[in-house]
């Protein structure tokens, strides 16, 4: 089943390349590489464009490794690596949002029940 999500991790992503508005549809493949799974289910590819896309990514049962860079229309490199294993997809790049600091009324808050935890309730009898 695991197998399974990566596939479609990998078509999502390919869809994606095809359907971005910065792709150049005469860009050409300068380089690929494709290492097929094996008996155990390893895998690995990685290709780069005329354009300036590259992209990688490696697997096995476990997990999956990759990354990927390209120009935005904007003209900002953008550089994405992520991993995916039972714990989800985790992608790291600094083009990604990121939350807000948390208030320090909520961190004093917290710190609060956190030093006062609350008396065990007690069964009527």
């Amino acid at each position: 089943m695991y197998k399974y999500a990566i596939l479609q991790l990998f078509c999502l992503a390919l869809i994606g390349f095809a359907c971005a508005d910065n792709i150049n549809k005469d860009a050409q493949i300068r380089s690929f590489q494709n290492e097929a799974s094996d008996a155990e289910g390893n895998y690995q590819f990685a290709y780069e464009t005329s354009n300036g896309i590259q992209y990688q990514e490696a697997g096995n049962p476990n997990g999956v490794r990759g990354a990927l860079a390209y120009v935005s229309p904007e003209g900002e490199q953008i550089s994405l690596s992520y991993t995916a294993d039972e714990e989800g997809y985790h992608p790291v790049g600094d083009h990604l949002p990121t939350p807000p600091p948390v208030p320090a009324y909520v961190l004093r808050a917290l710190e609060y029940i956190r030093s006062h935890p609350s008396a065990p309730a007690q069964k009527d009898q």
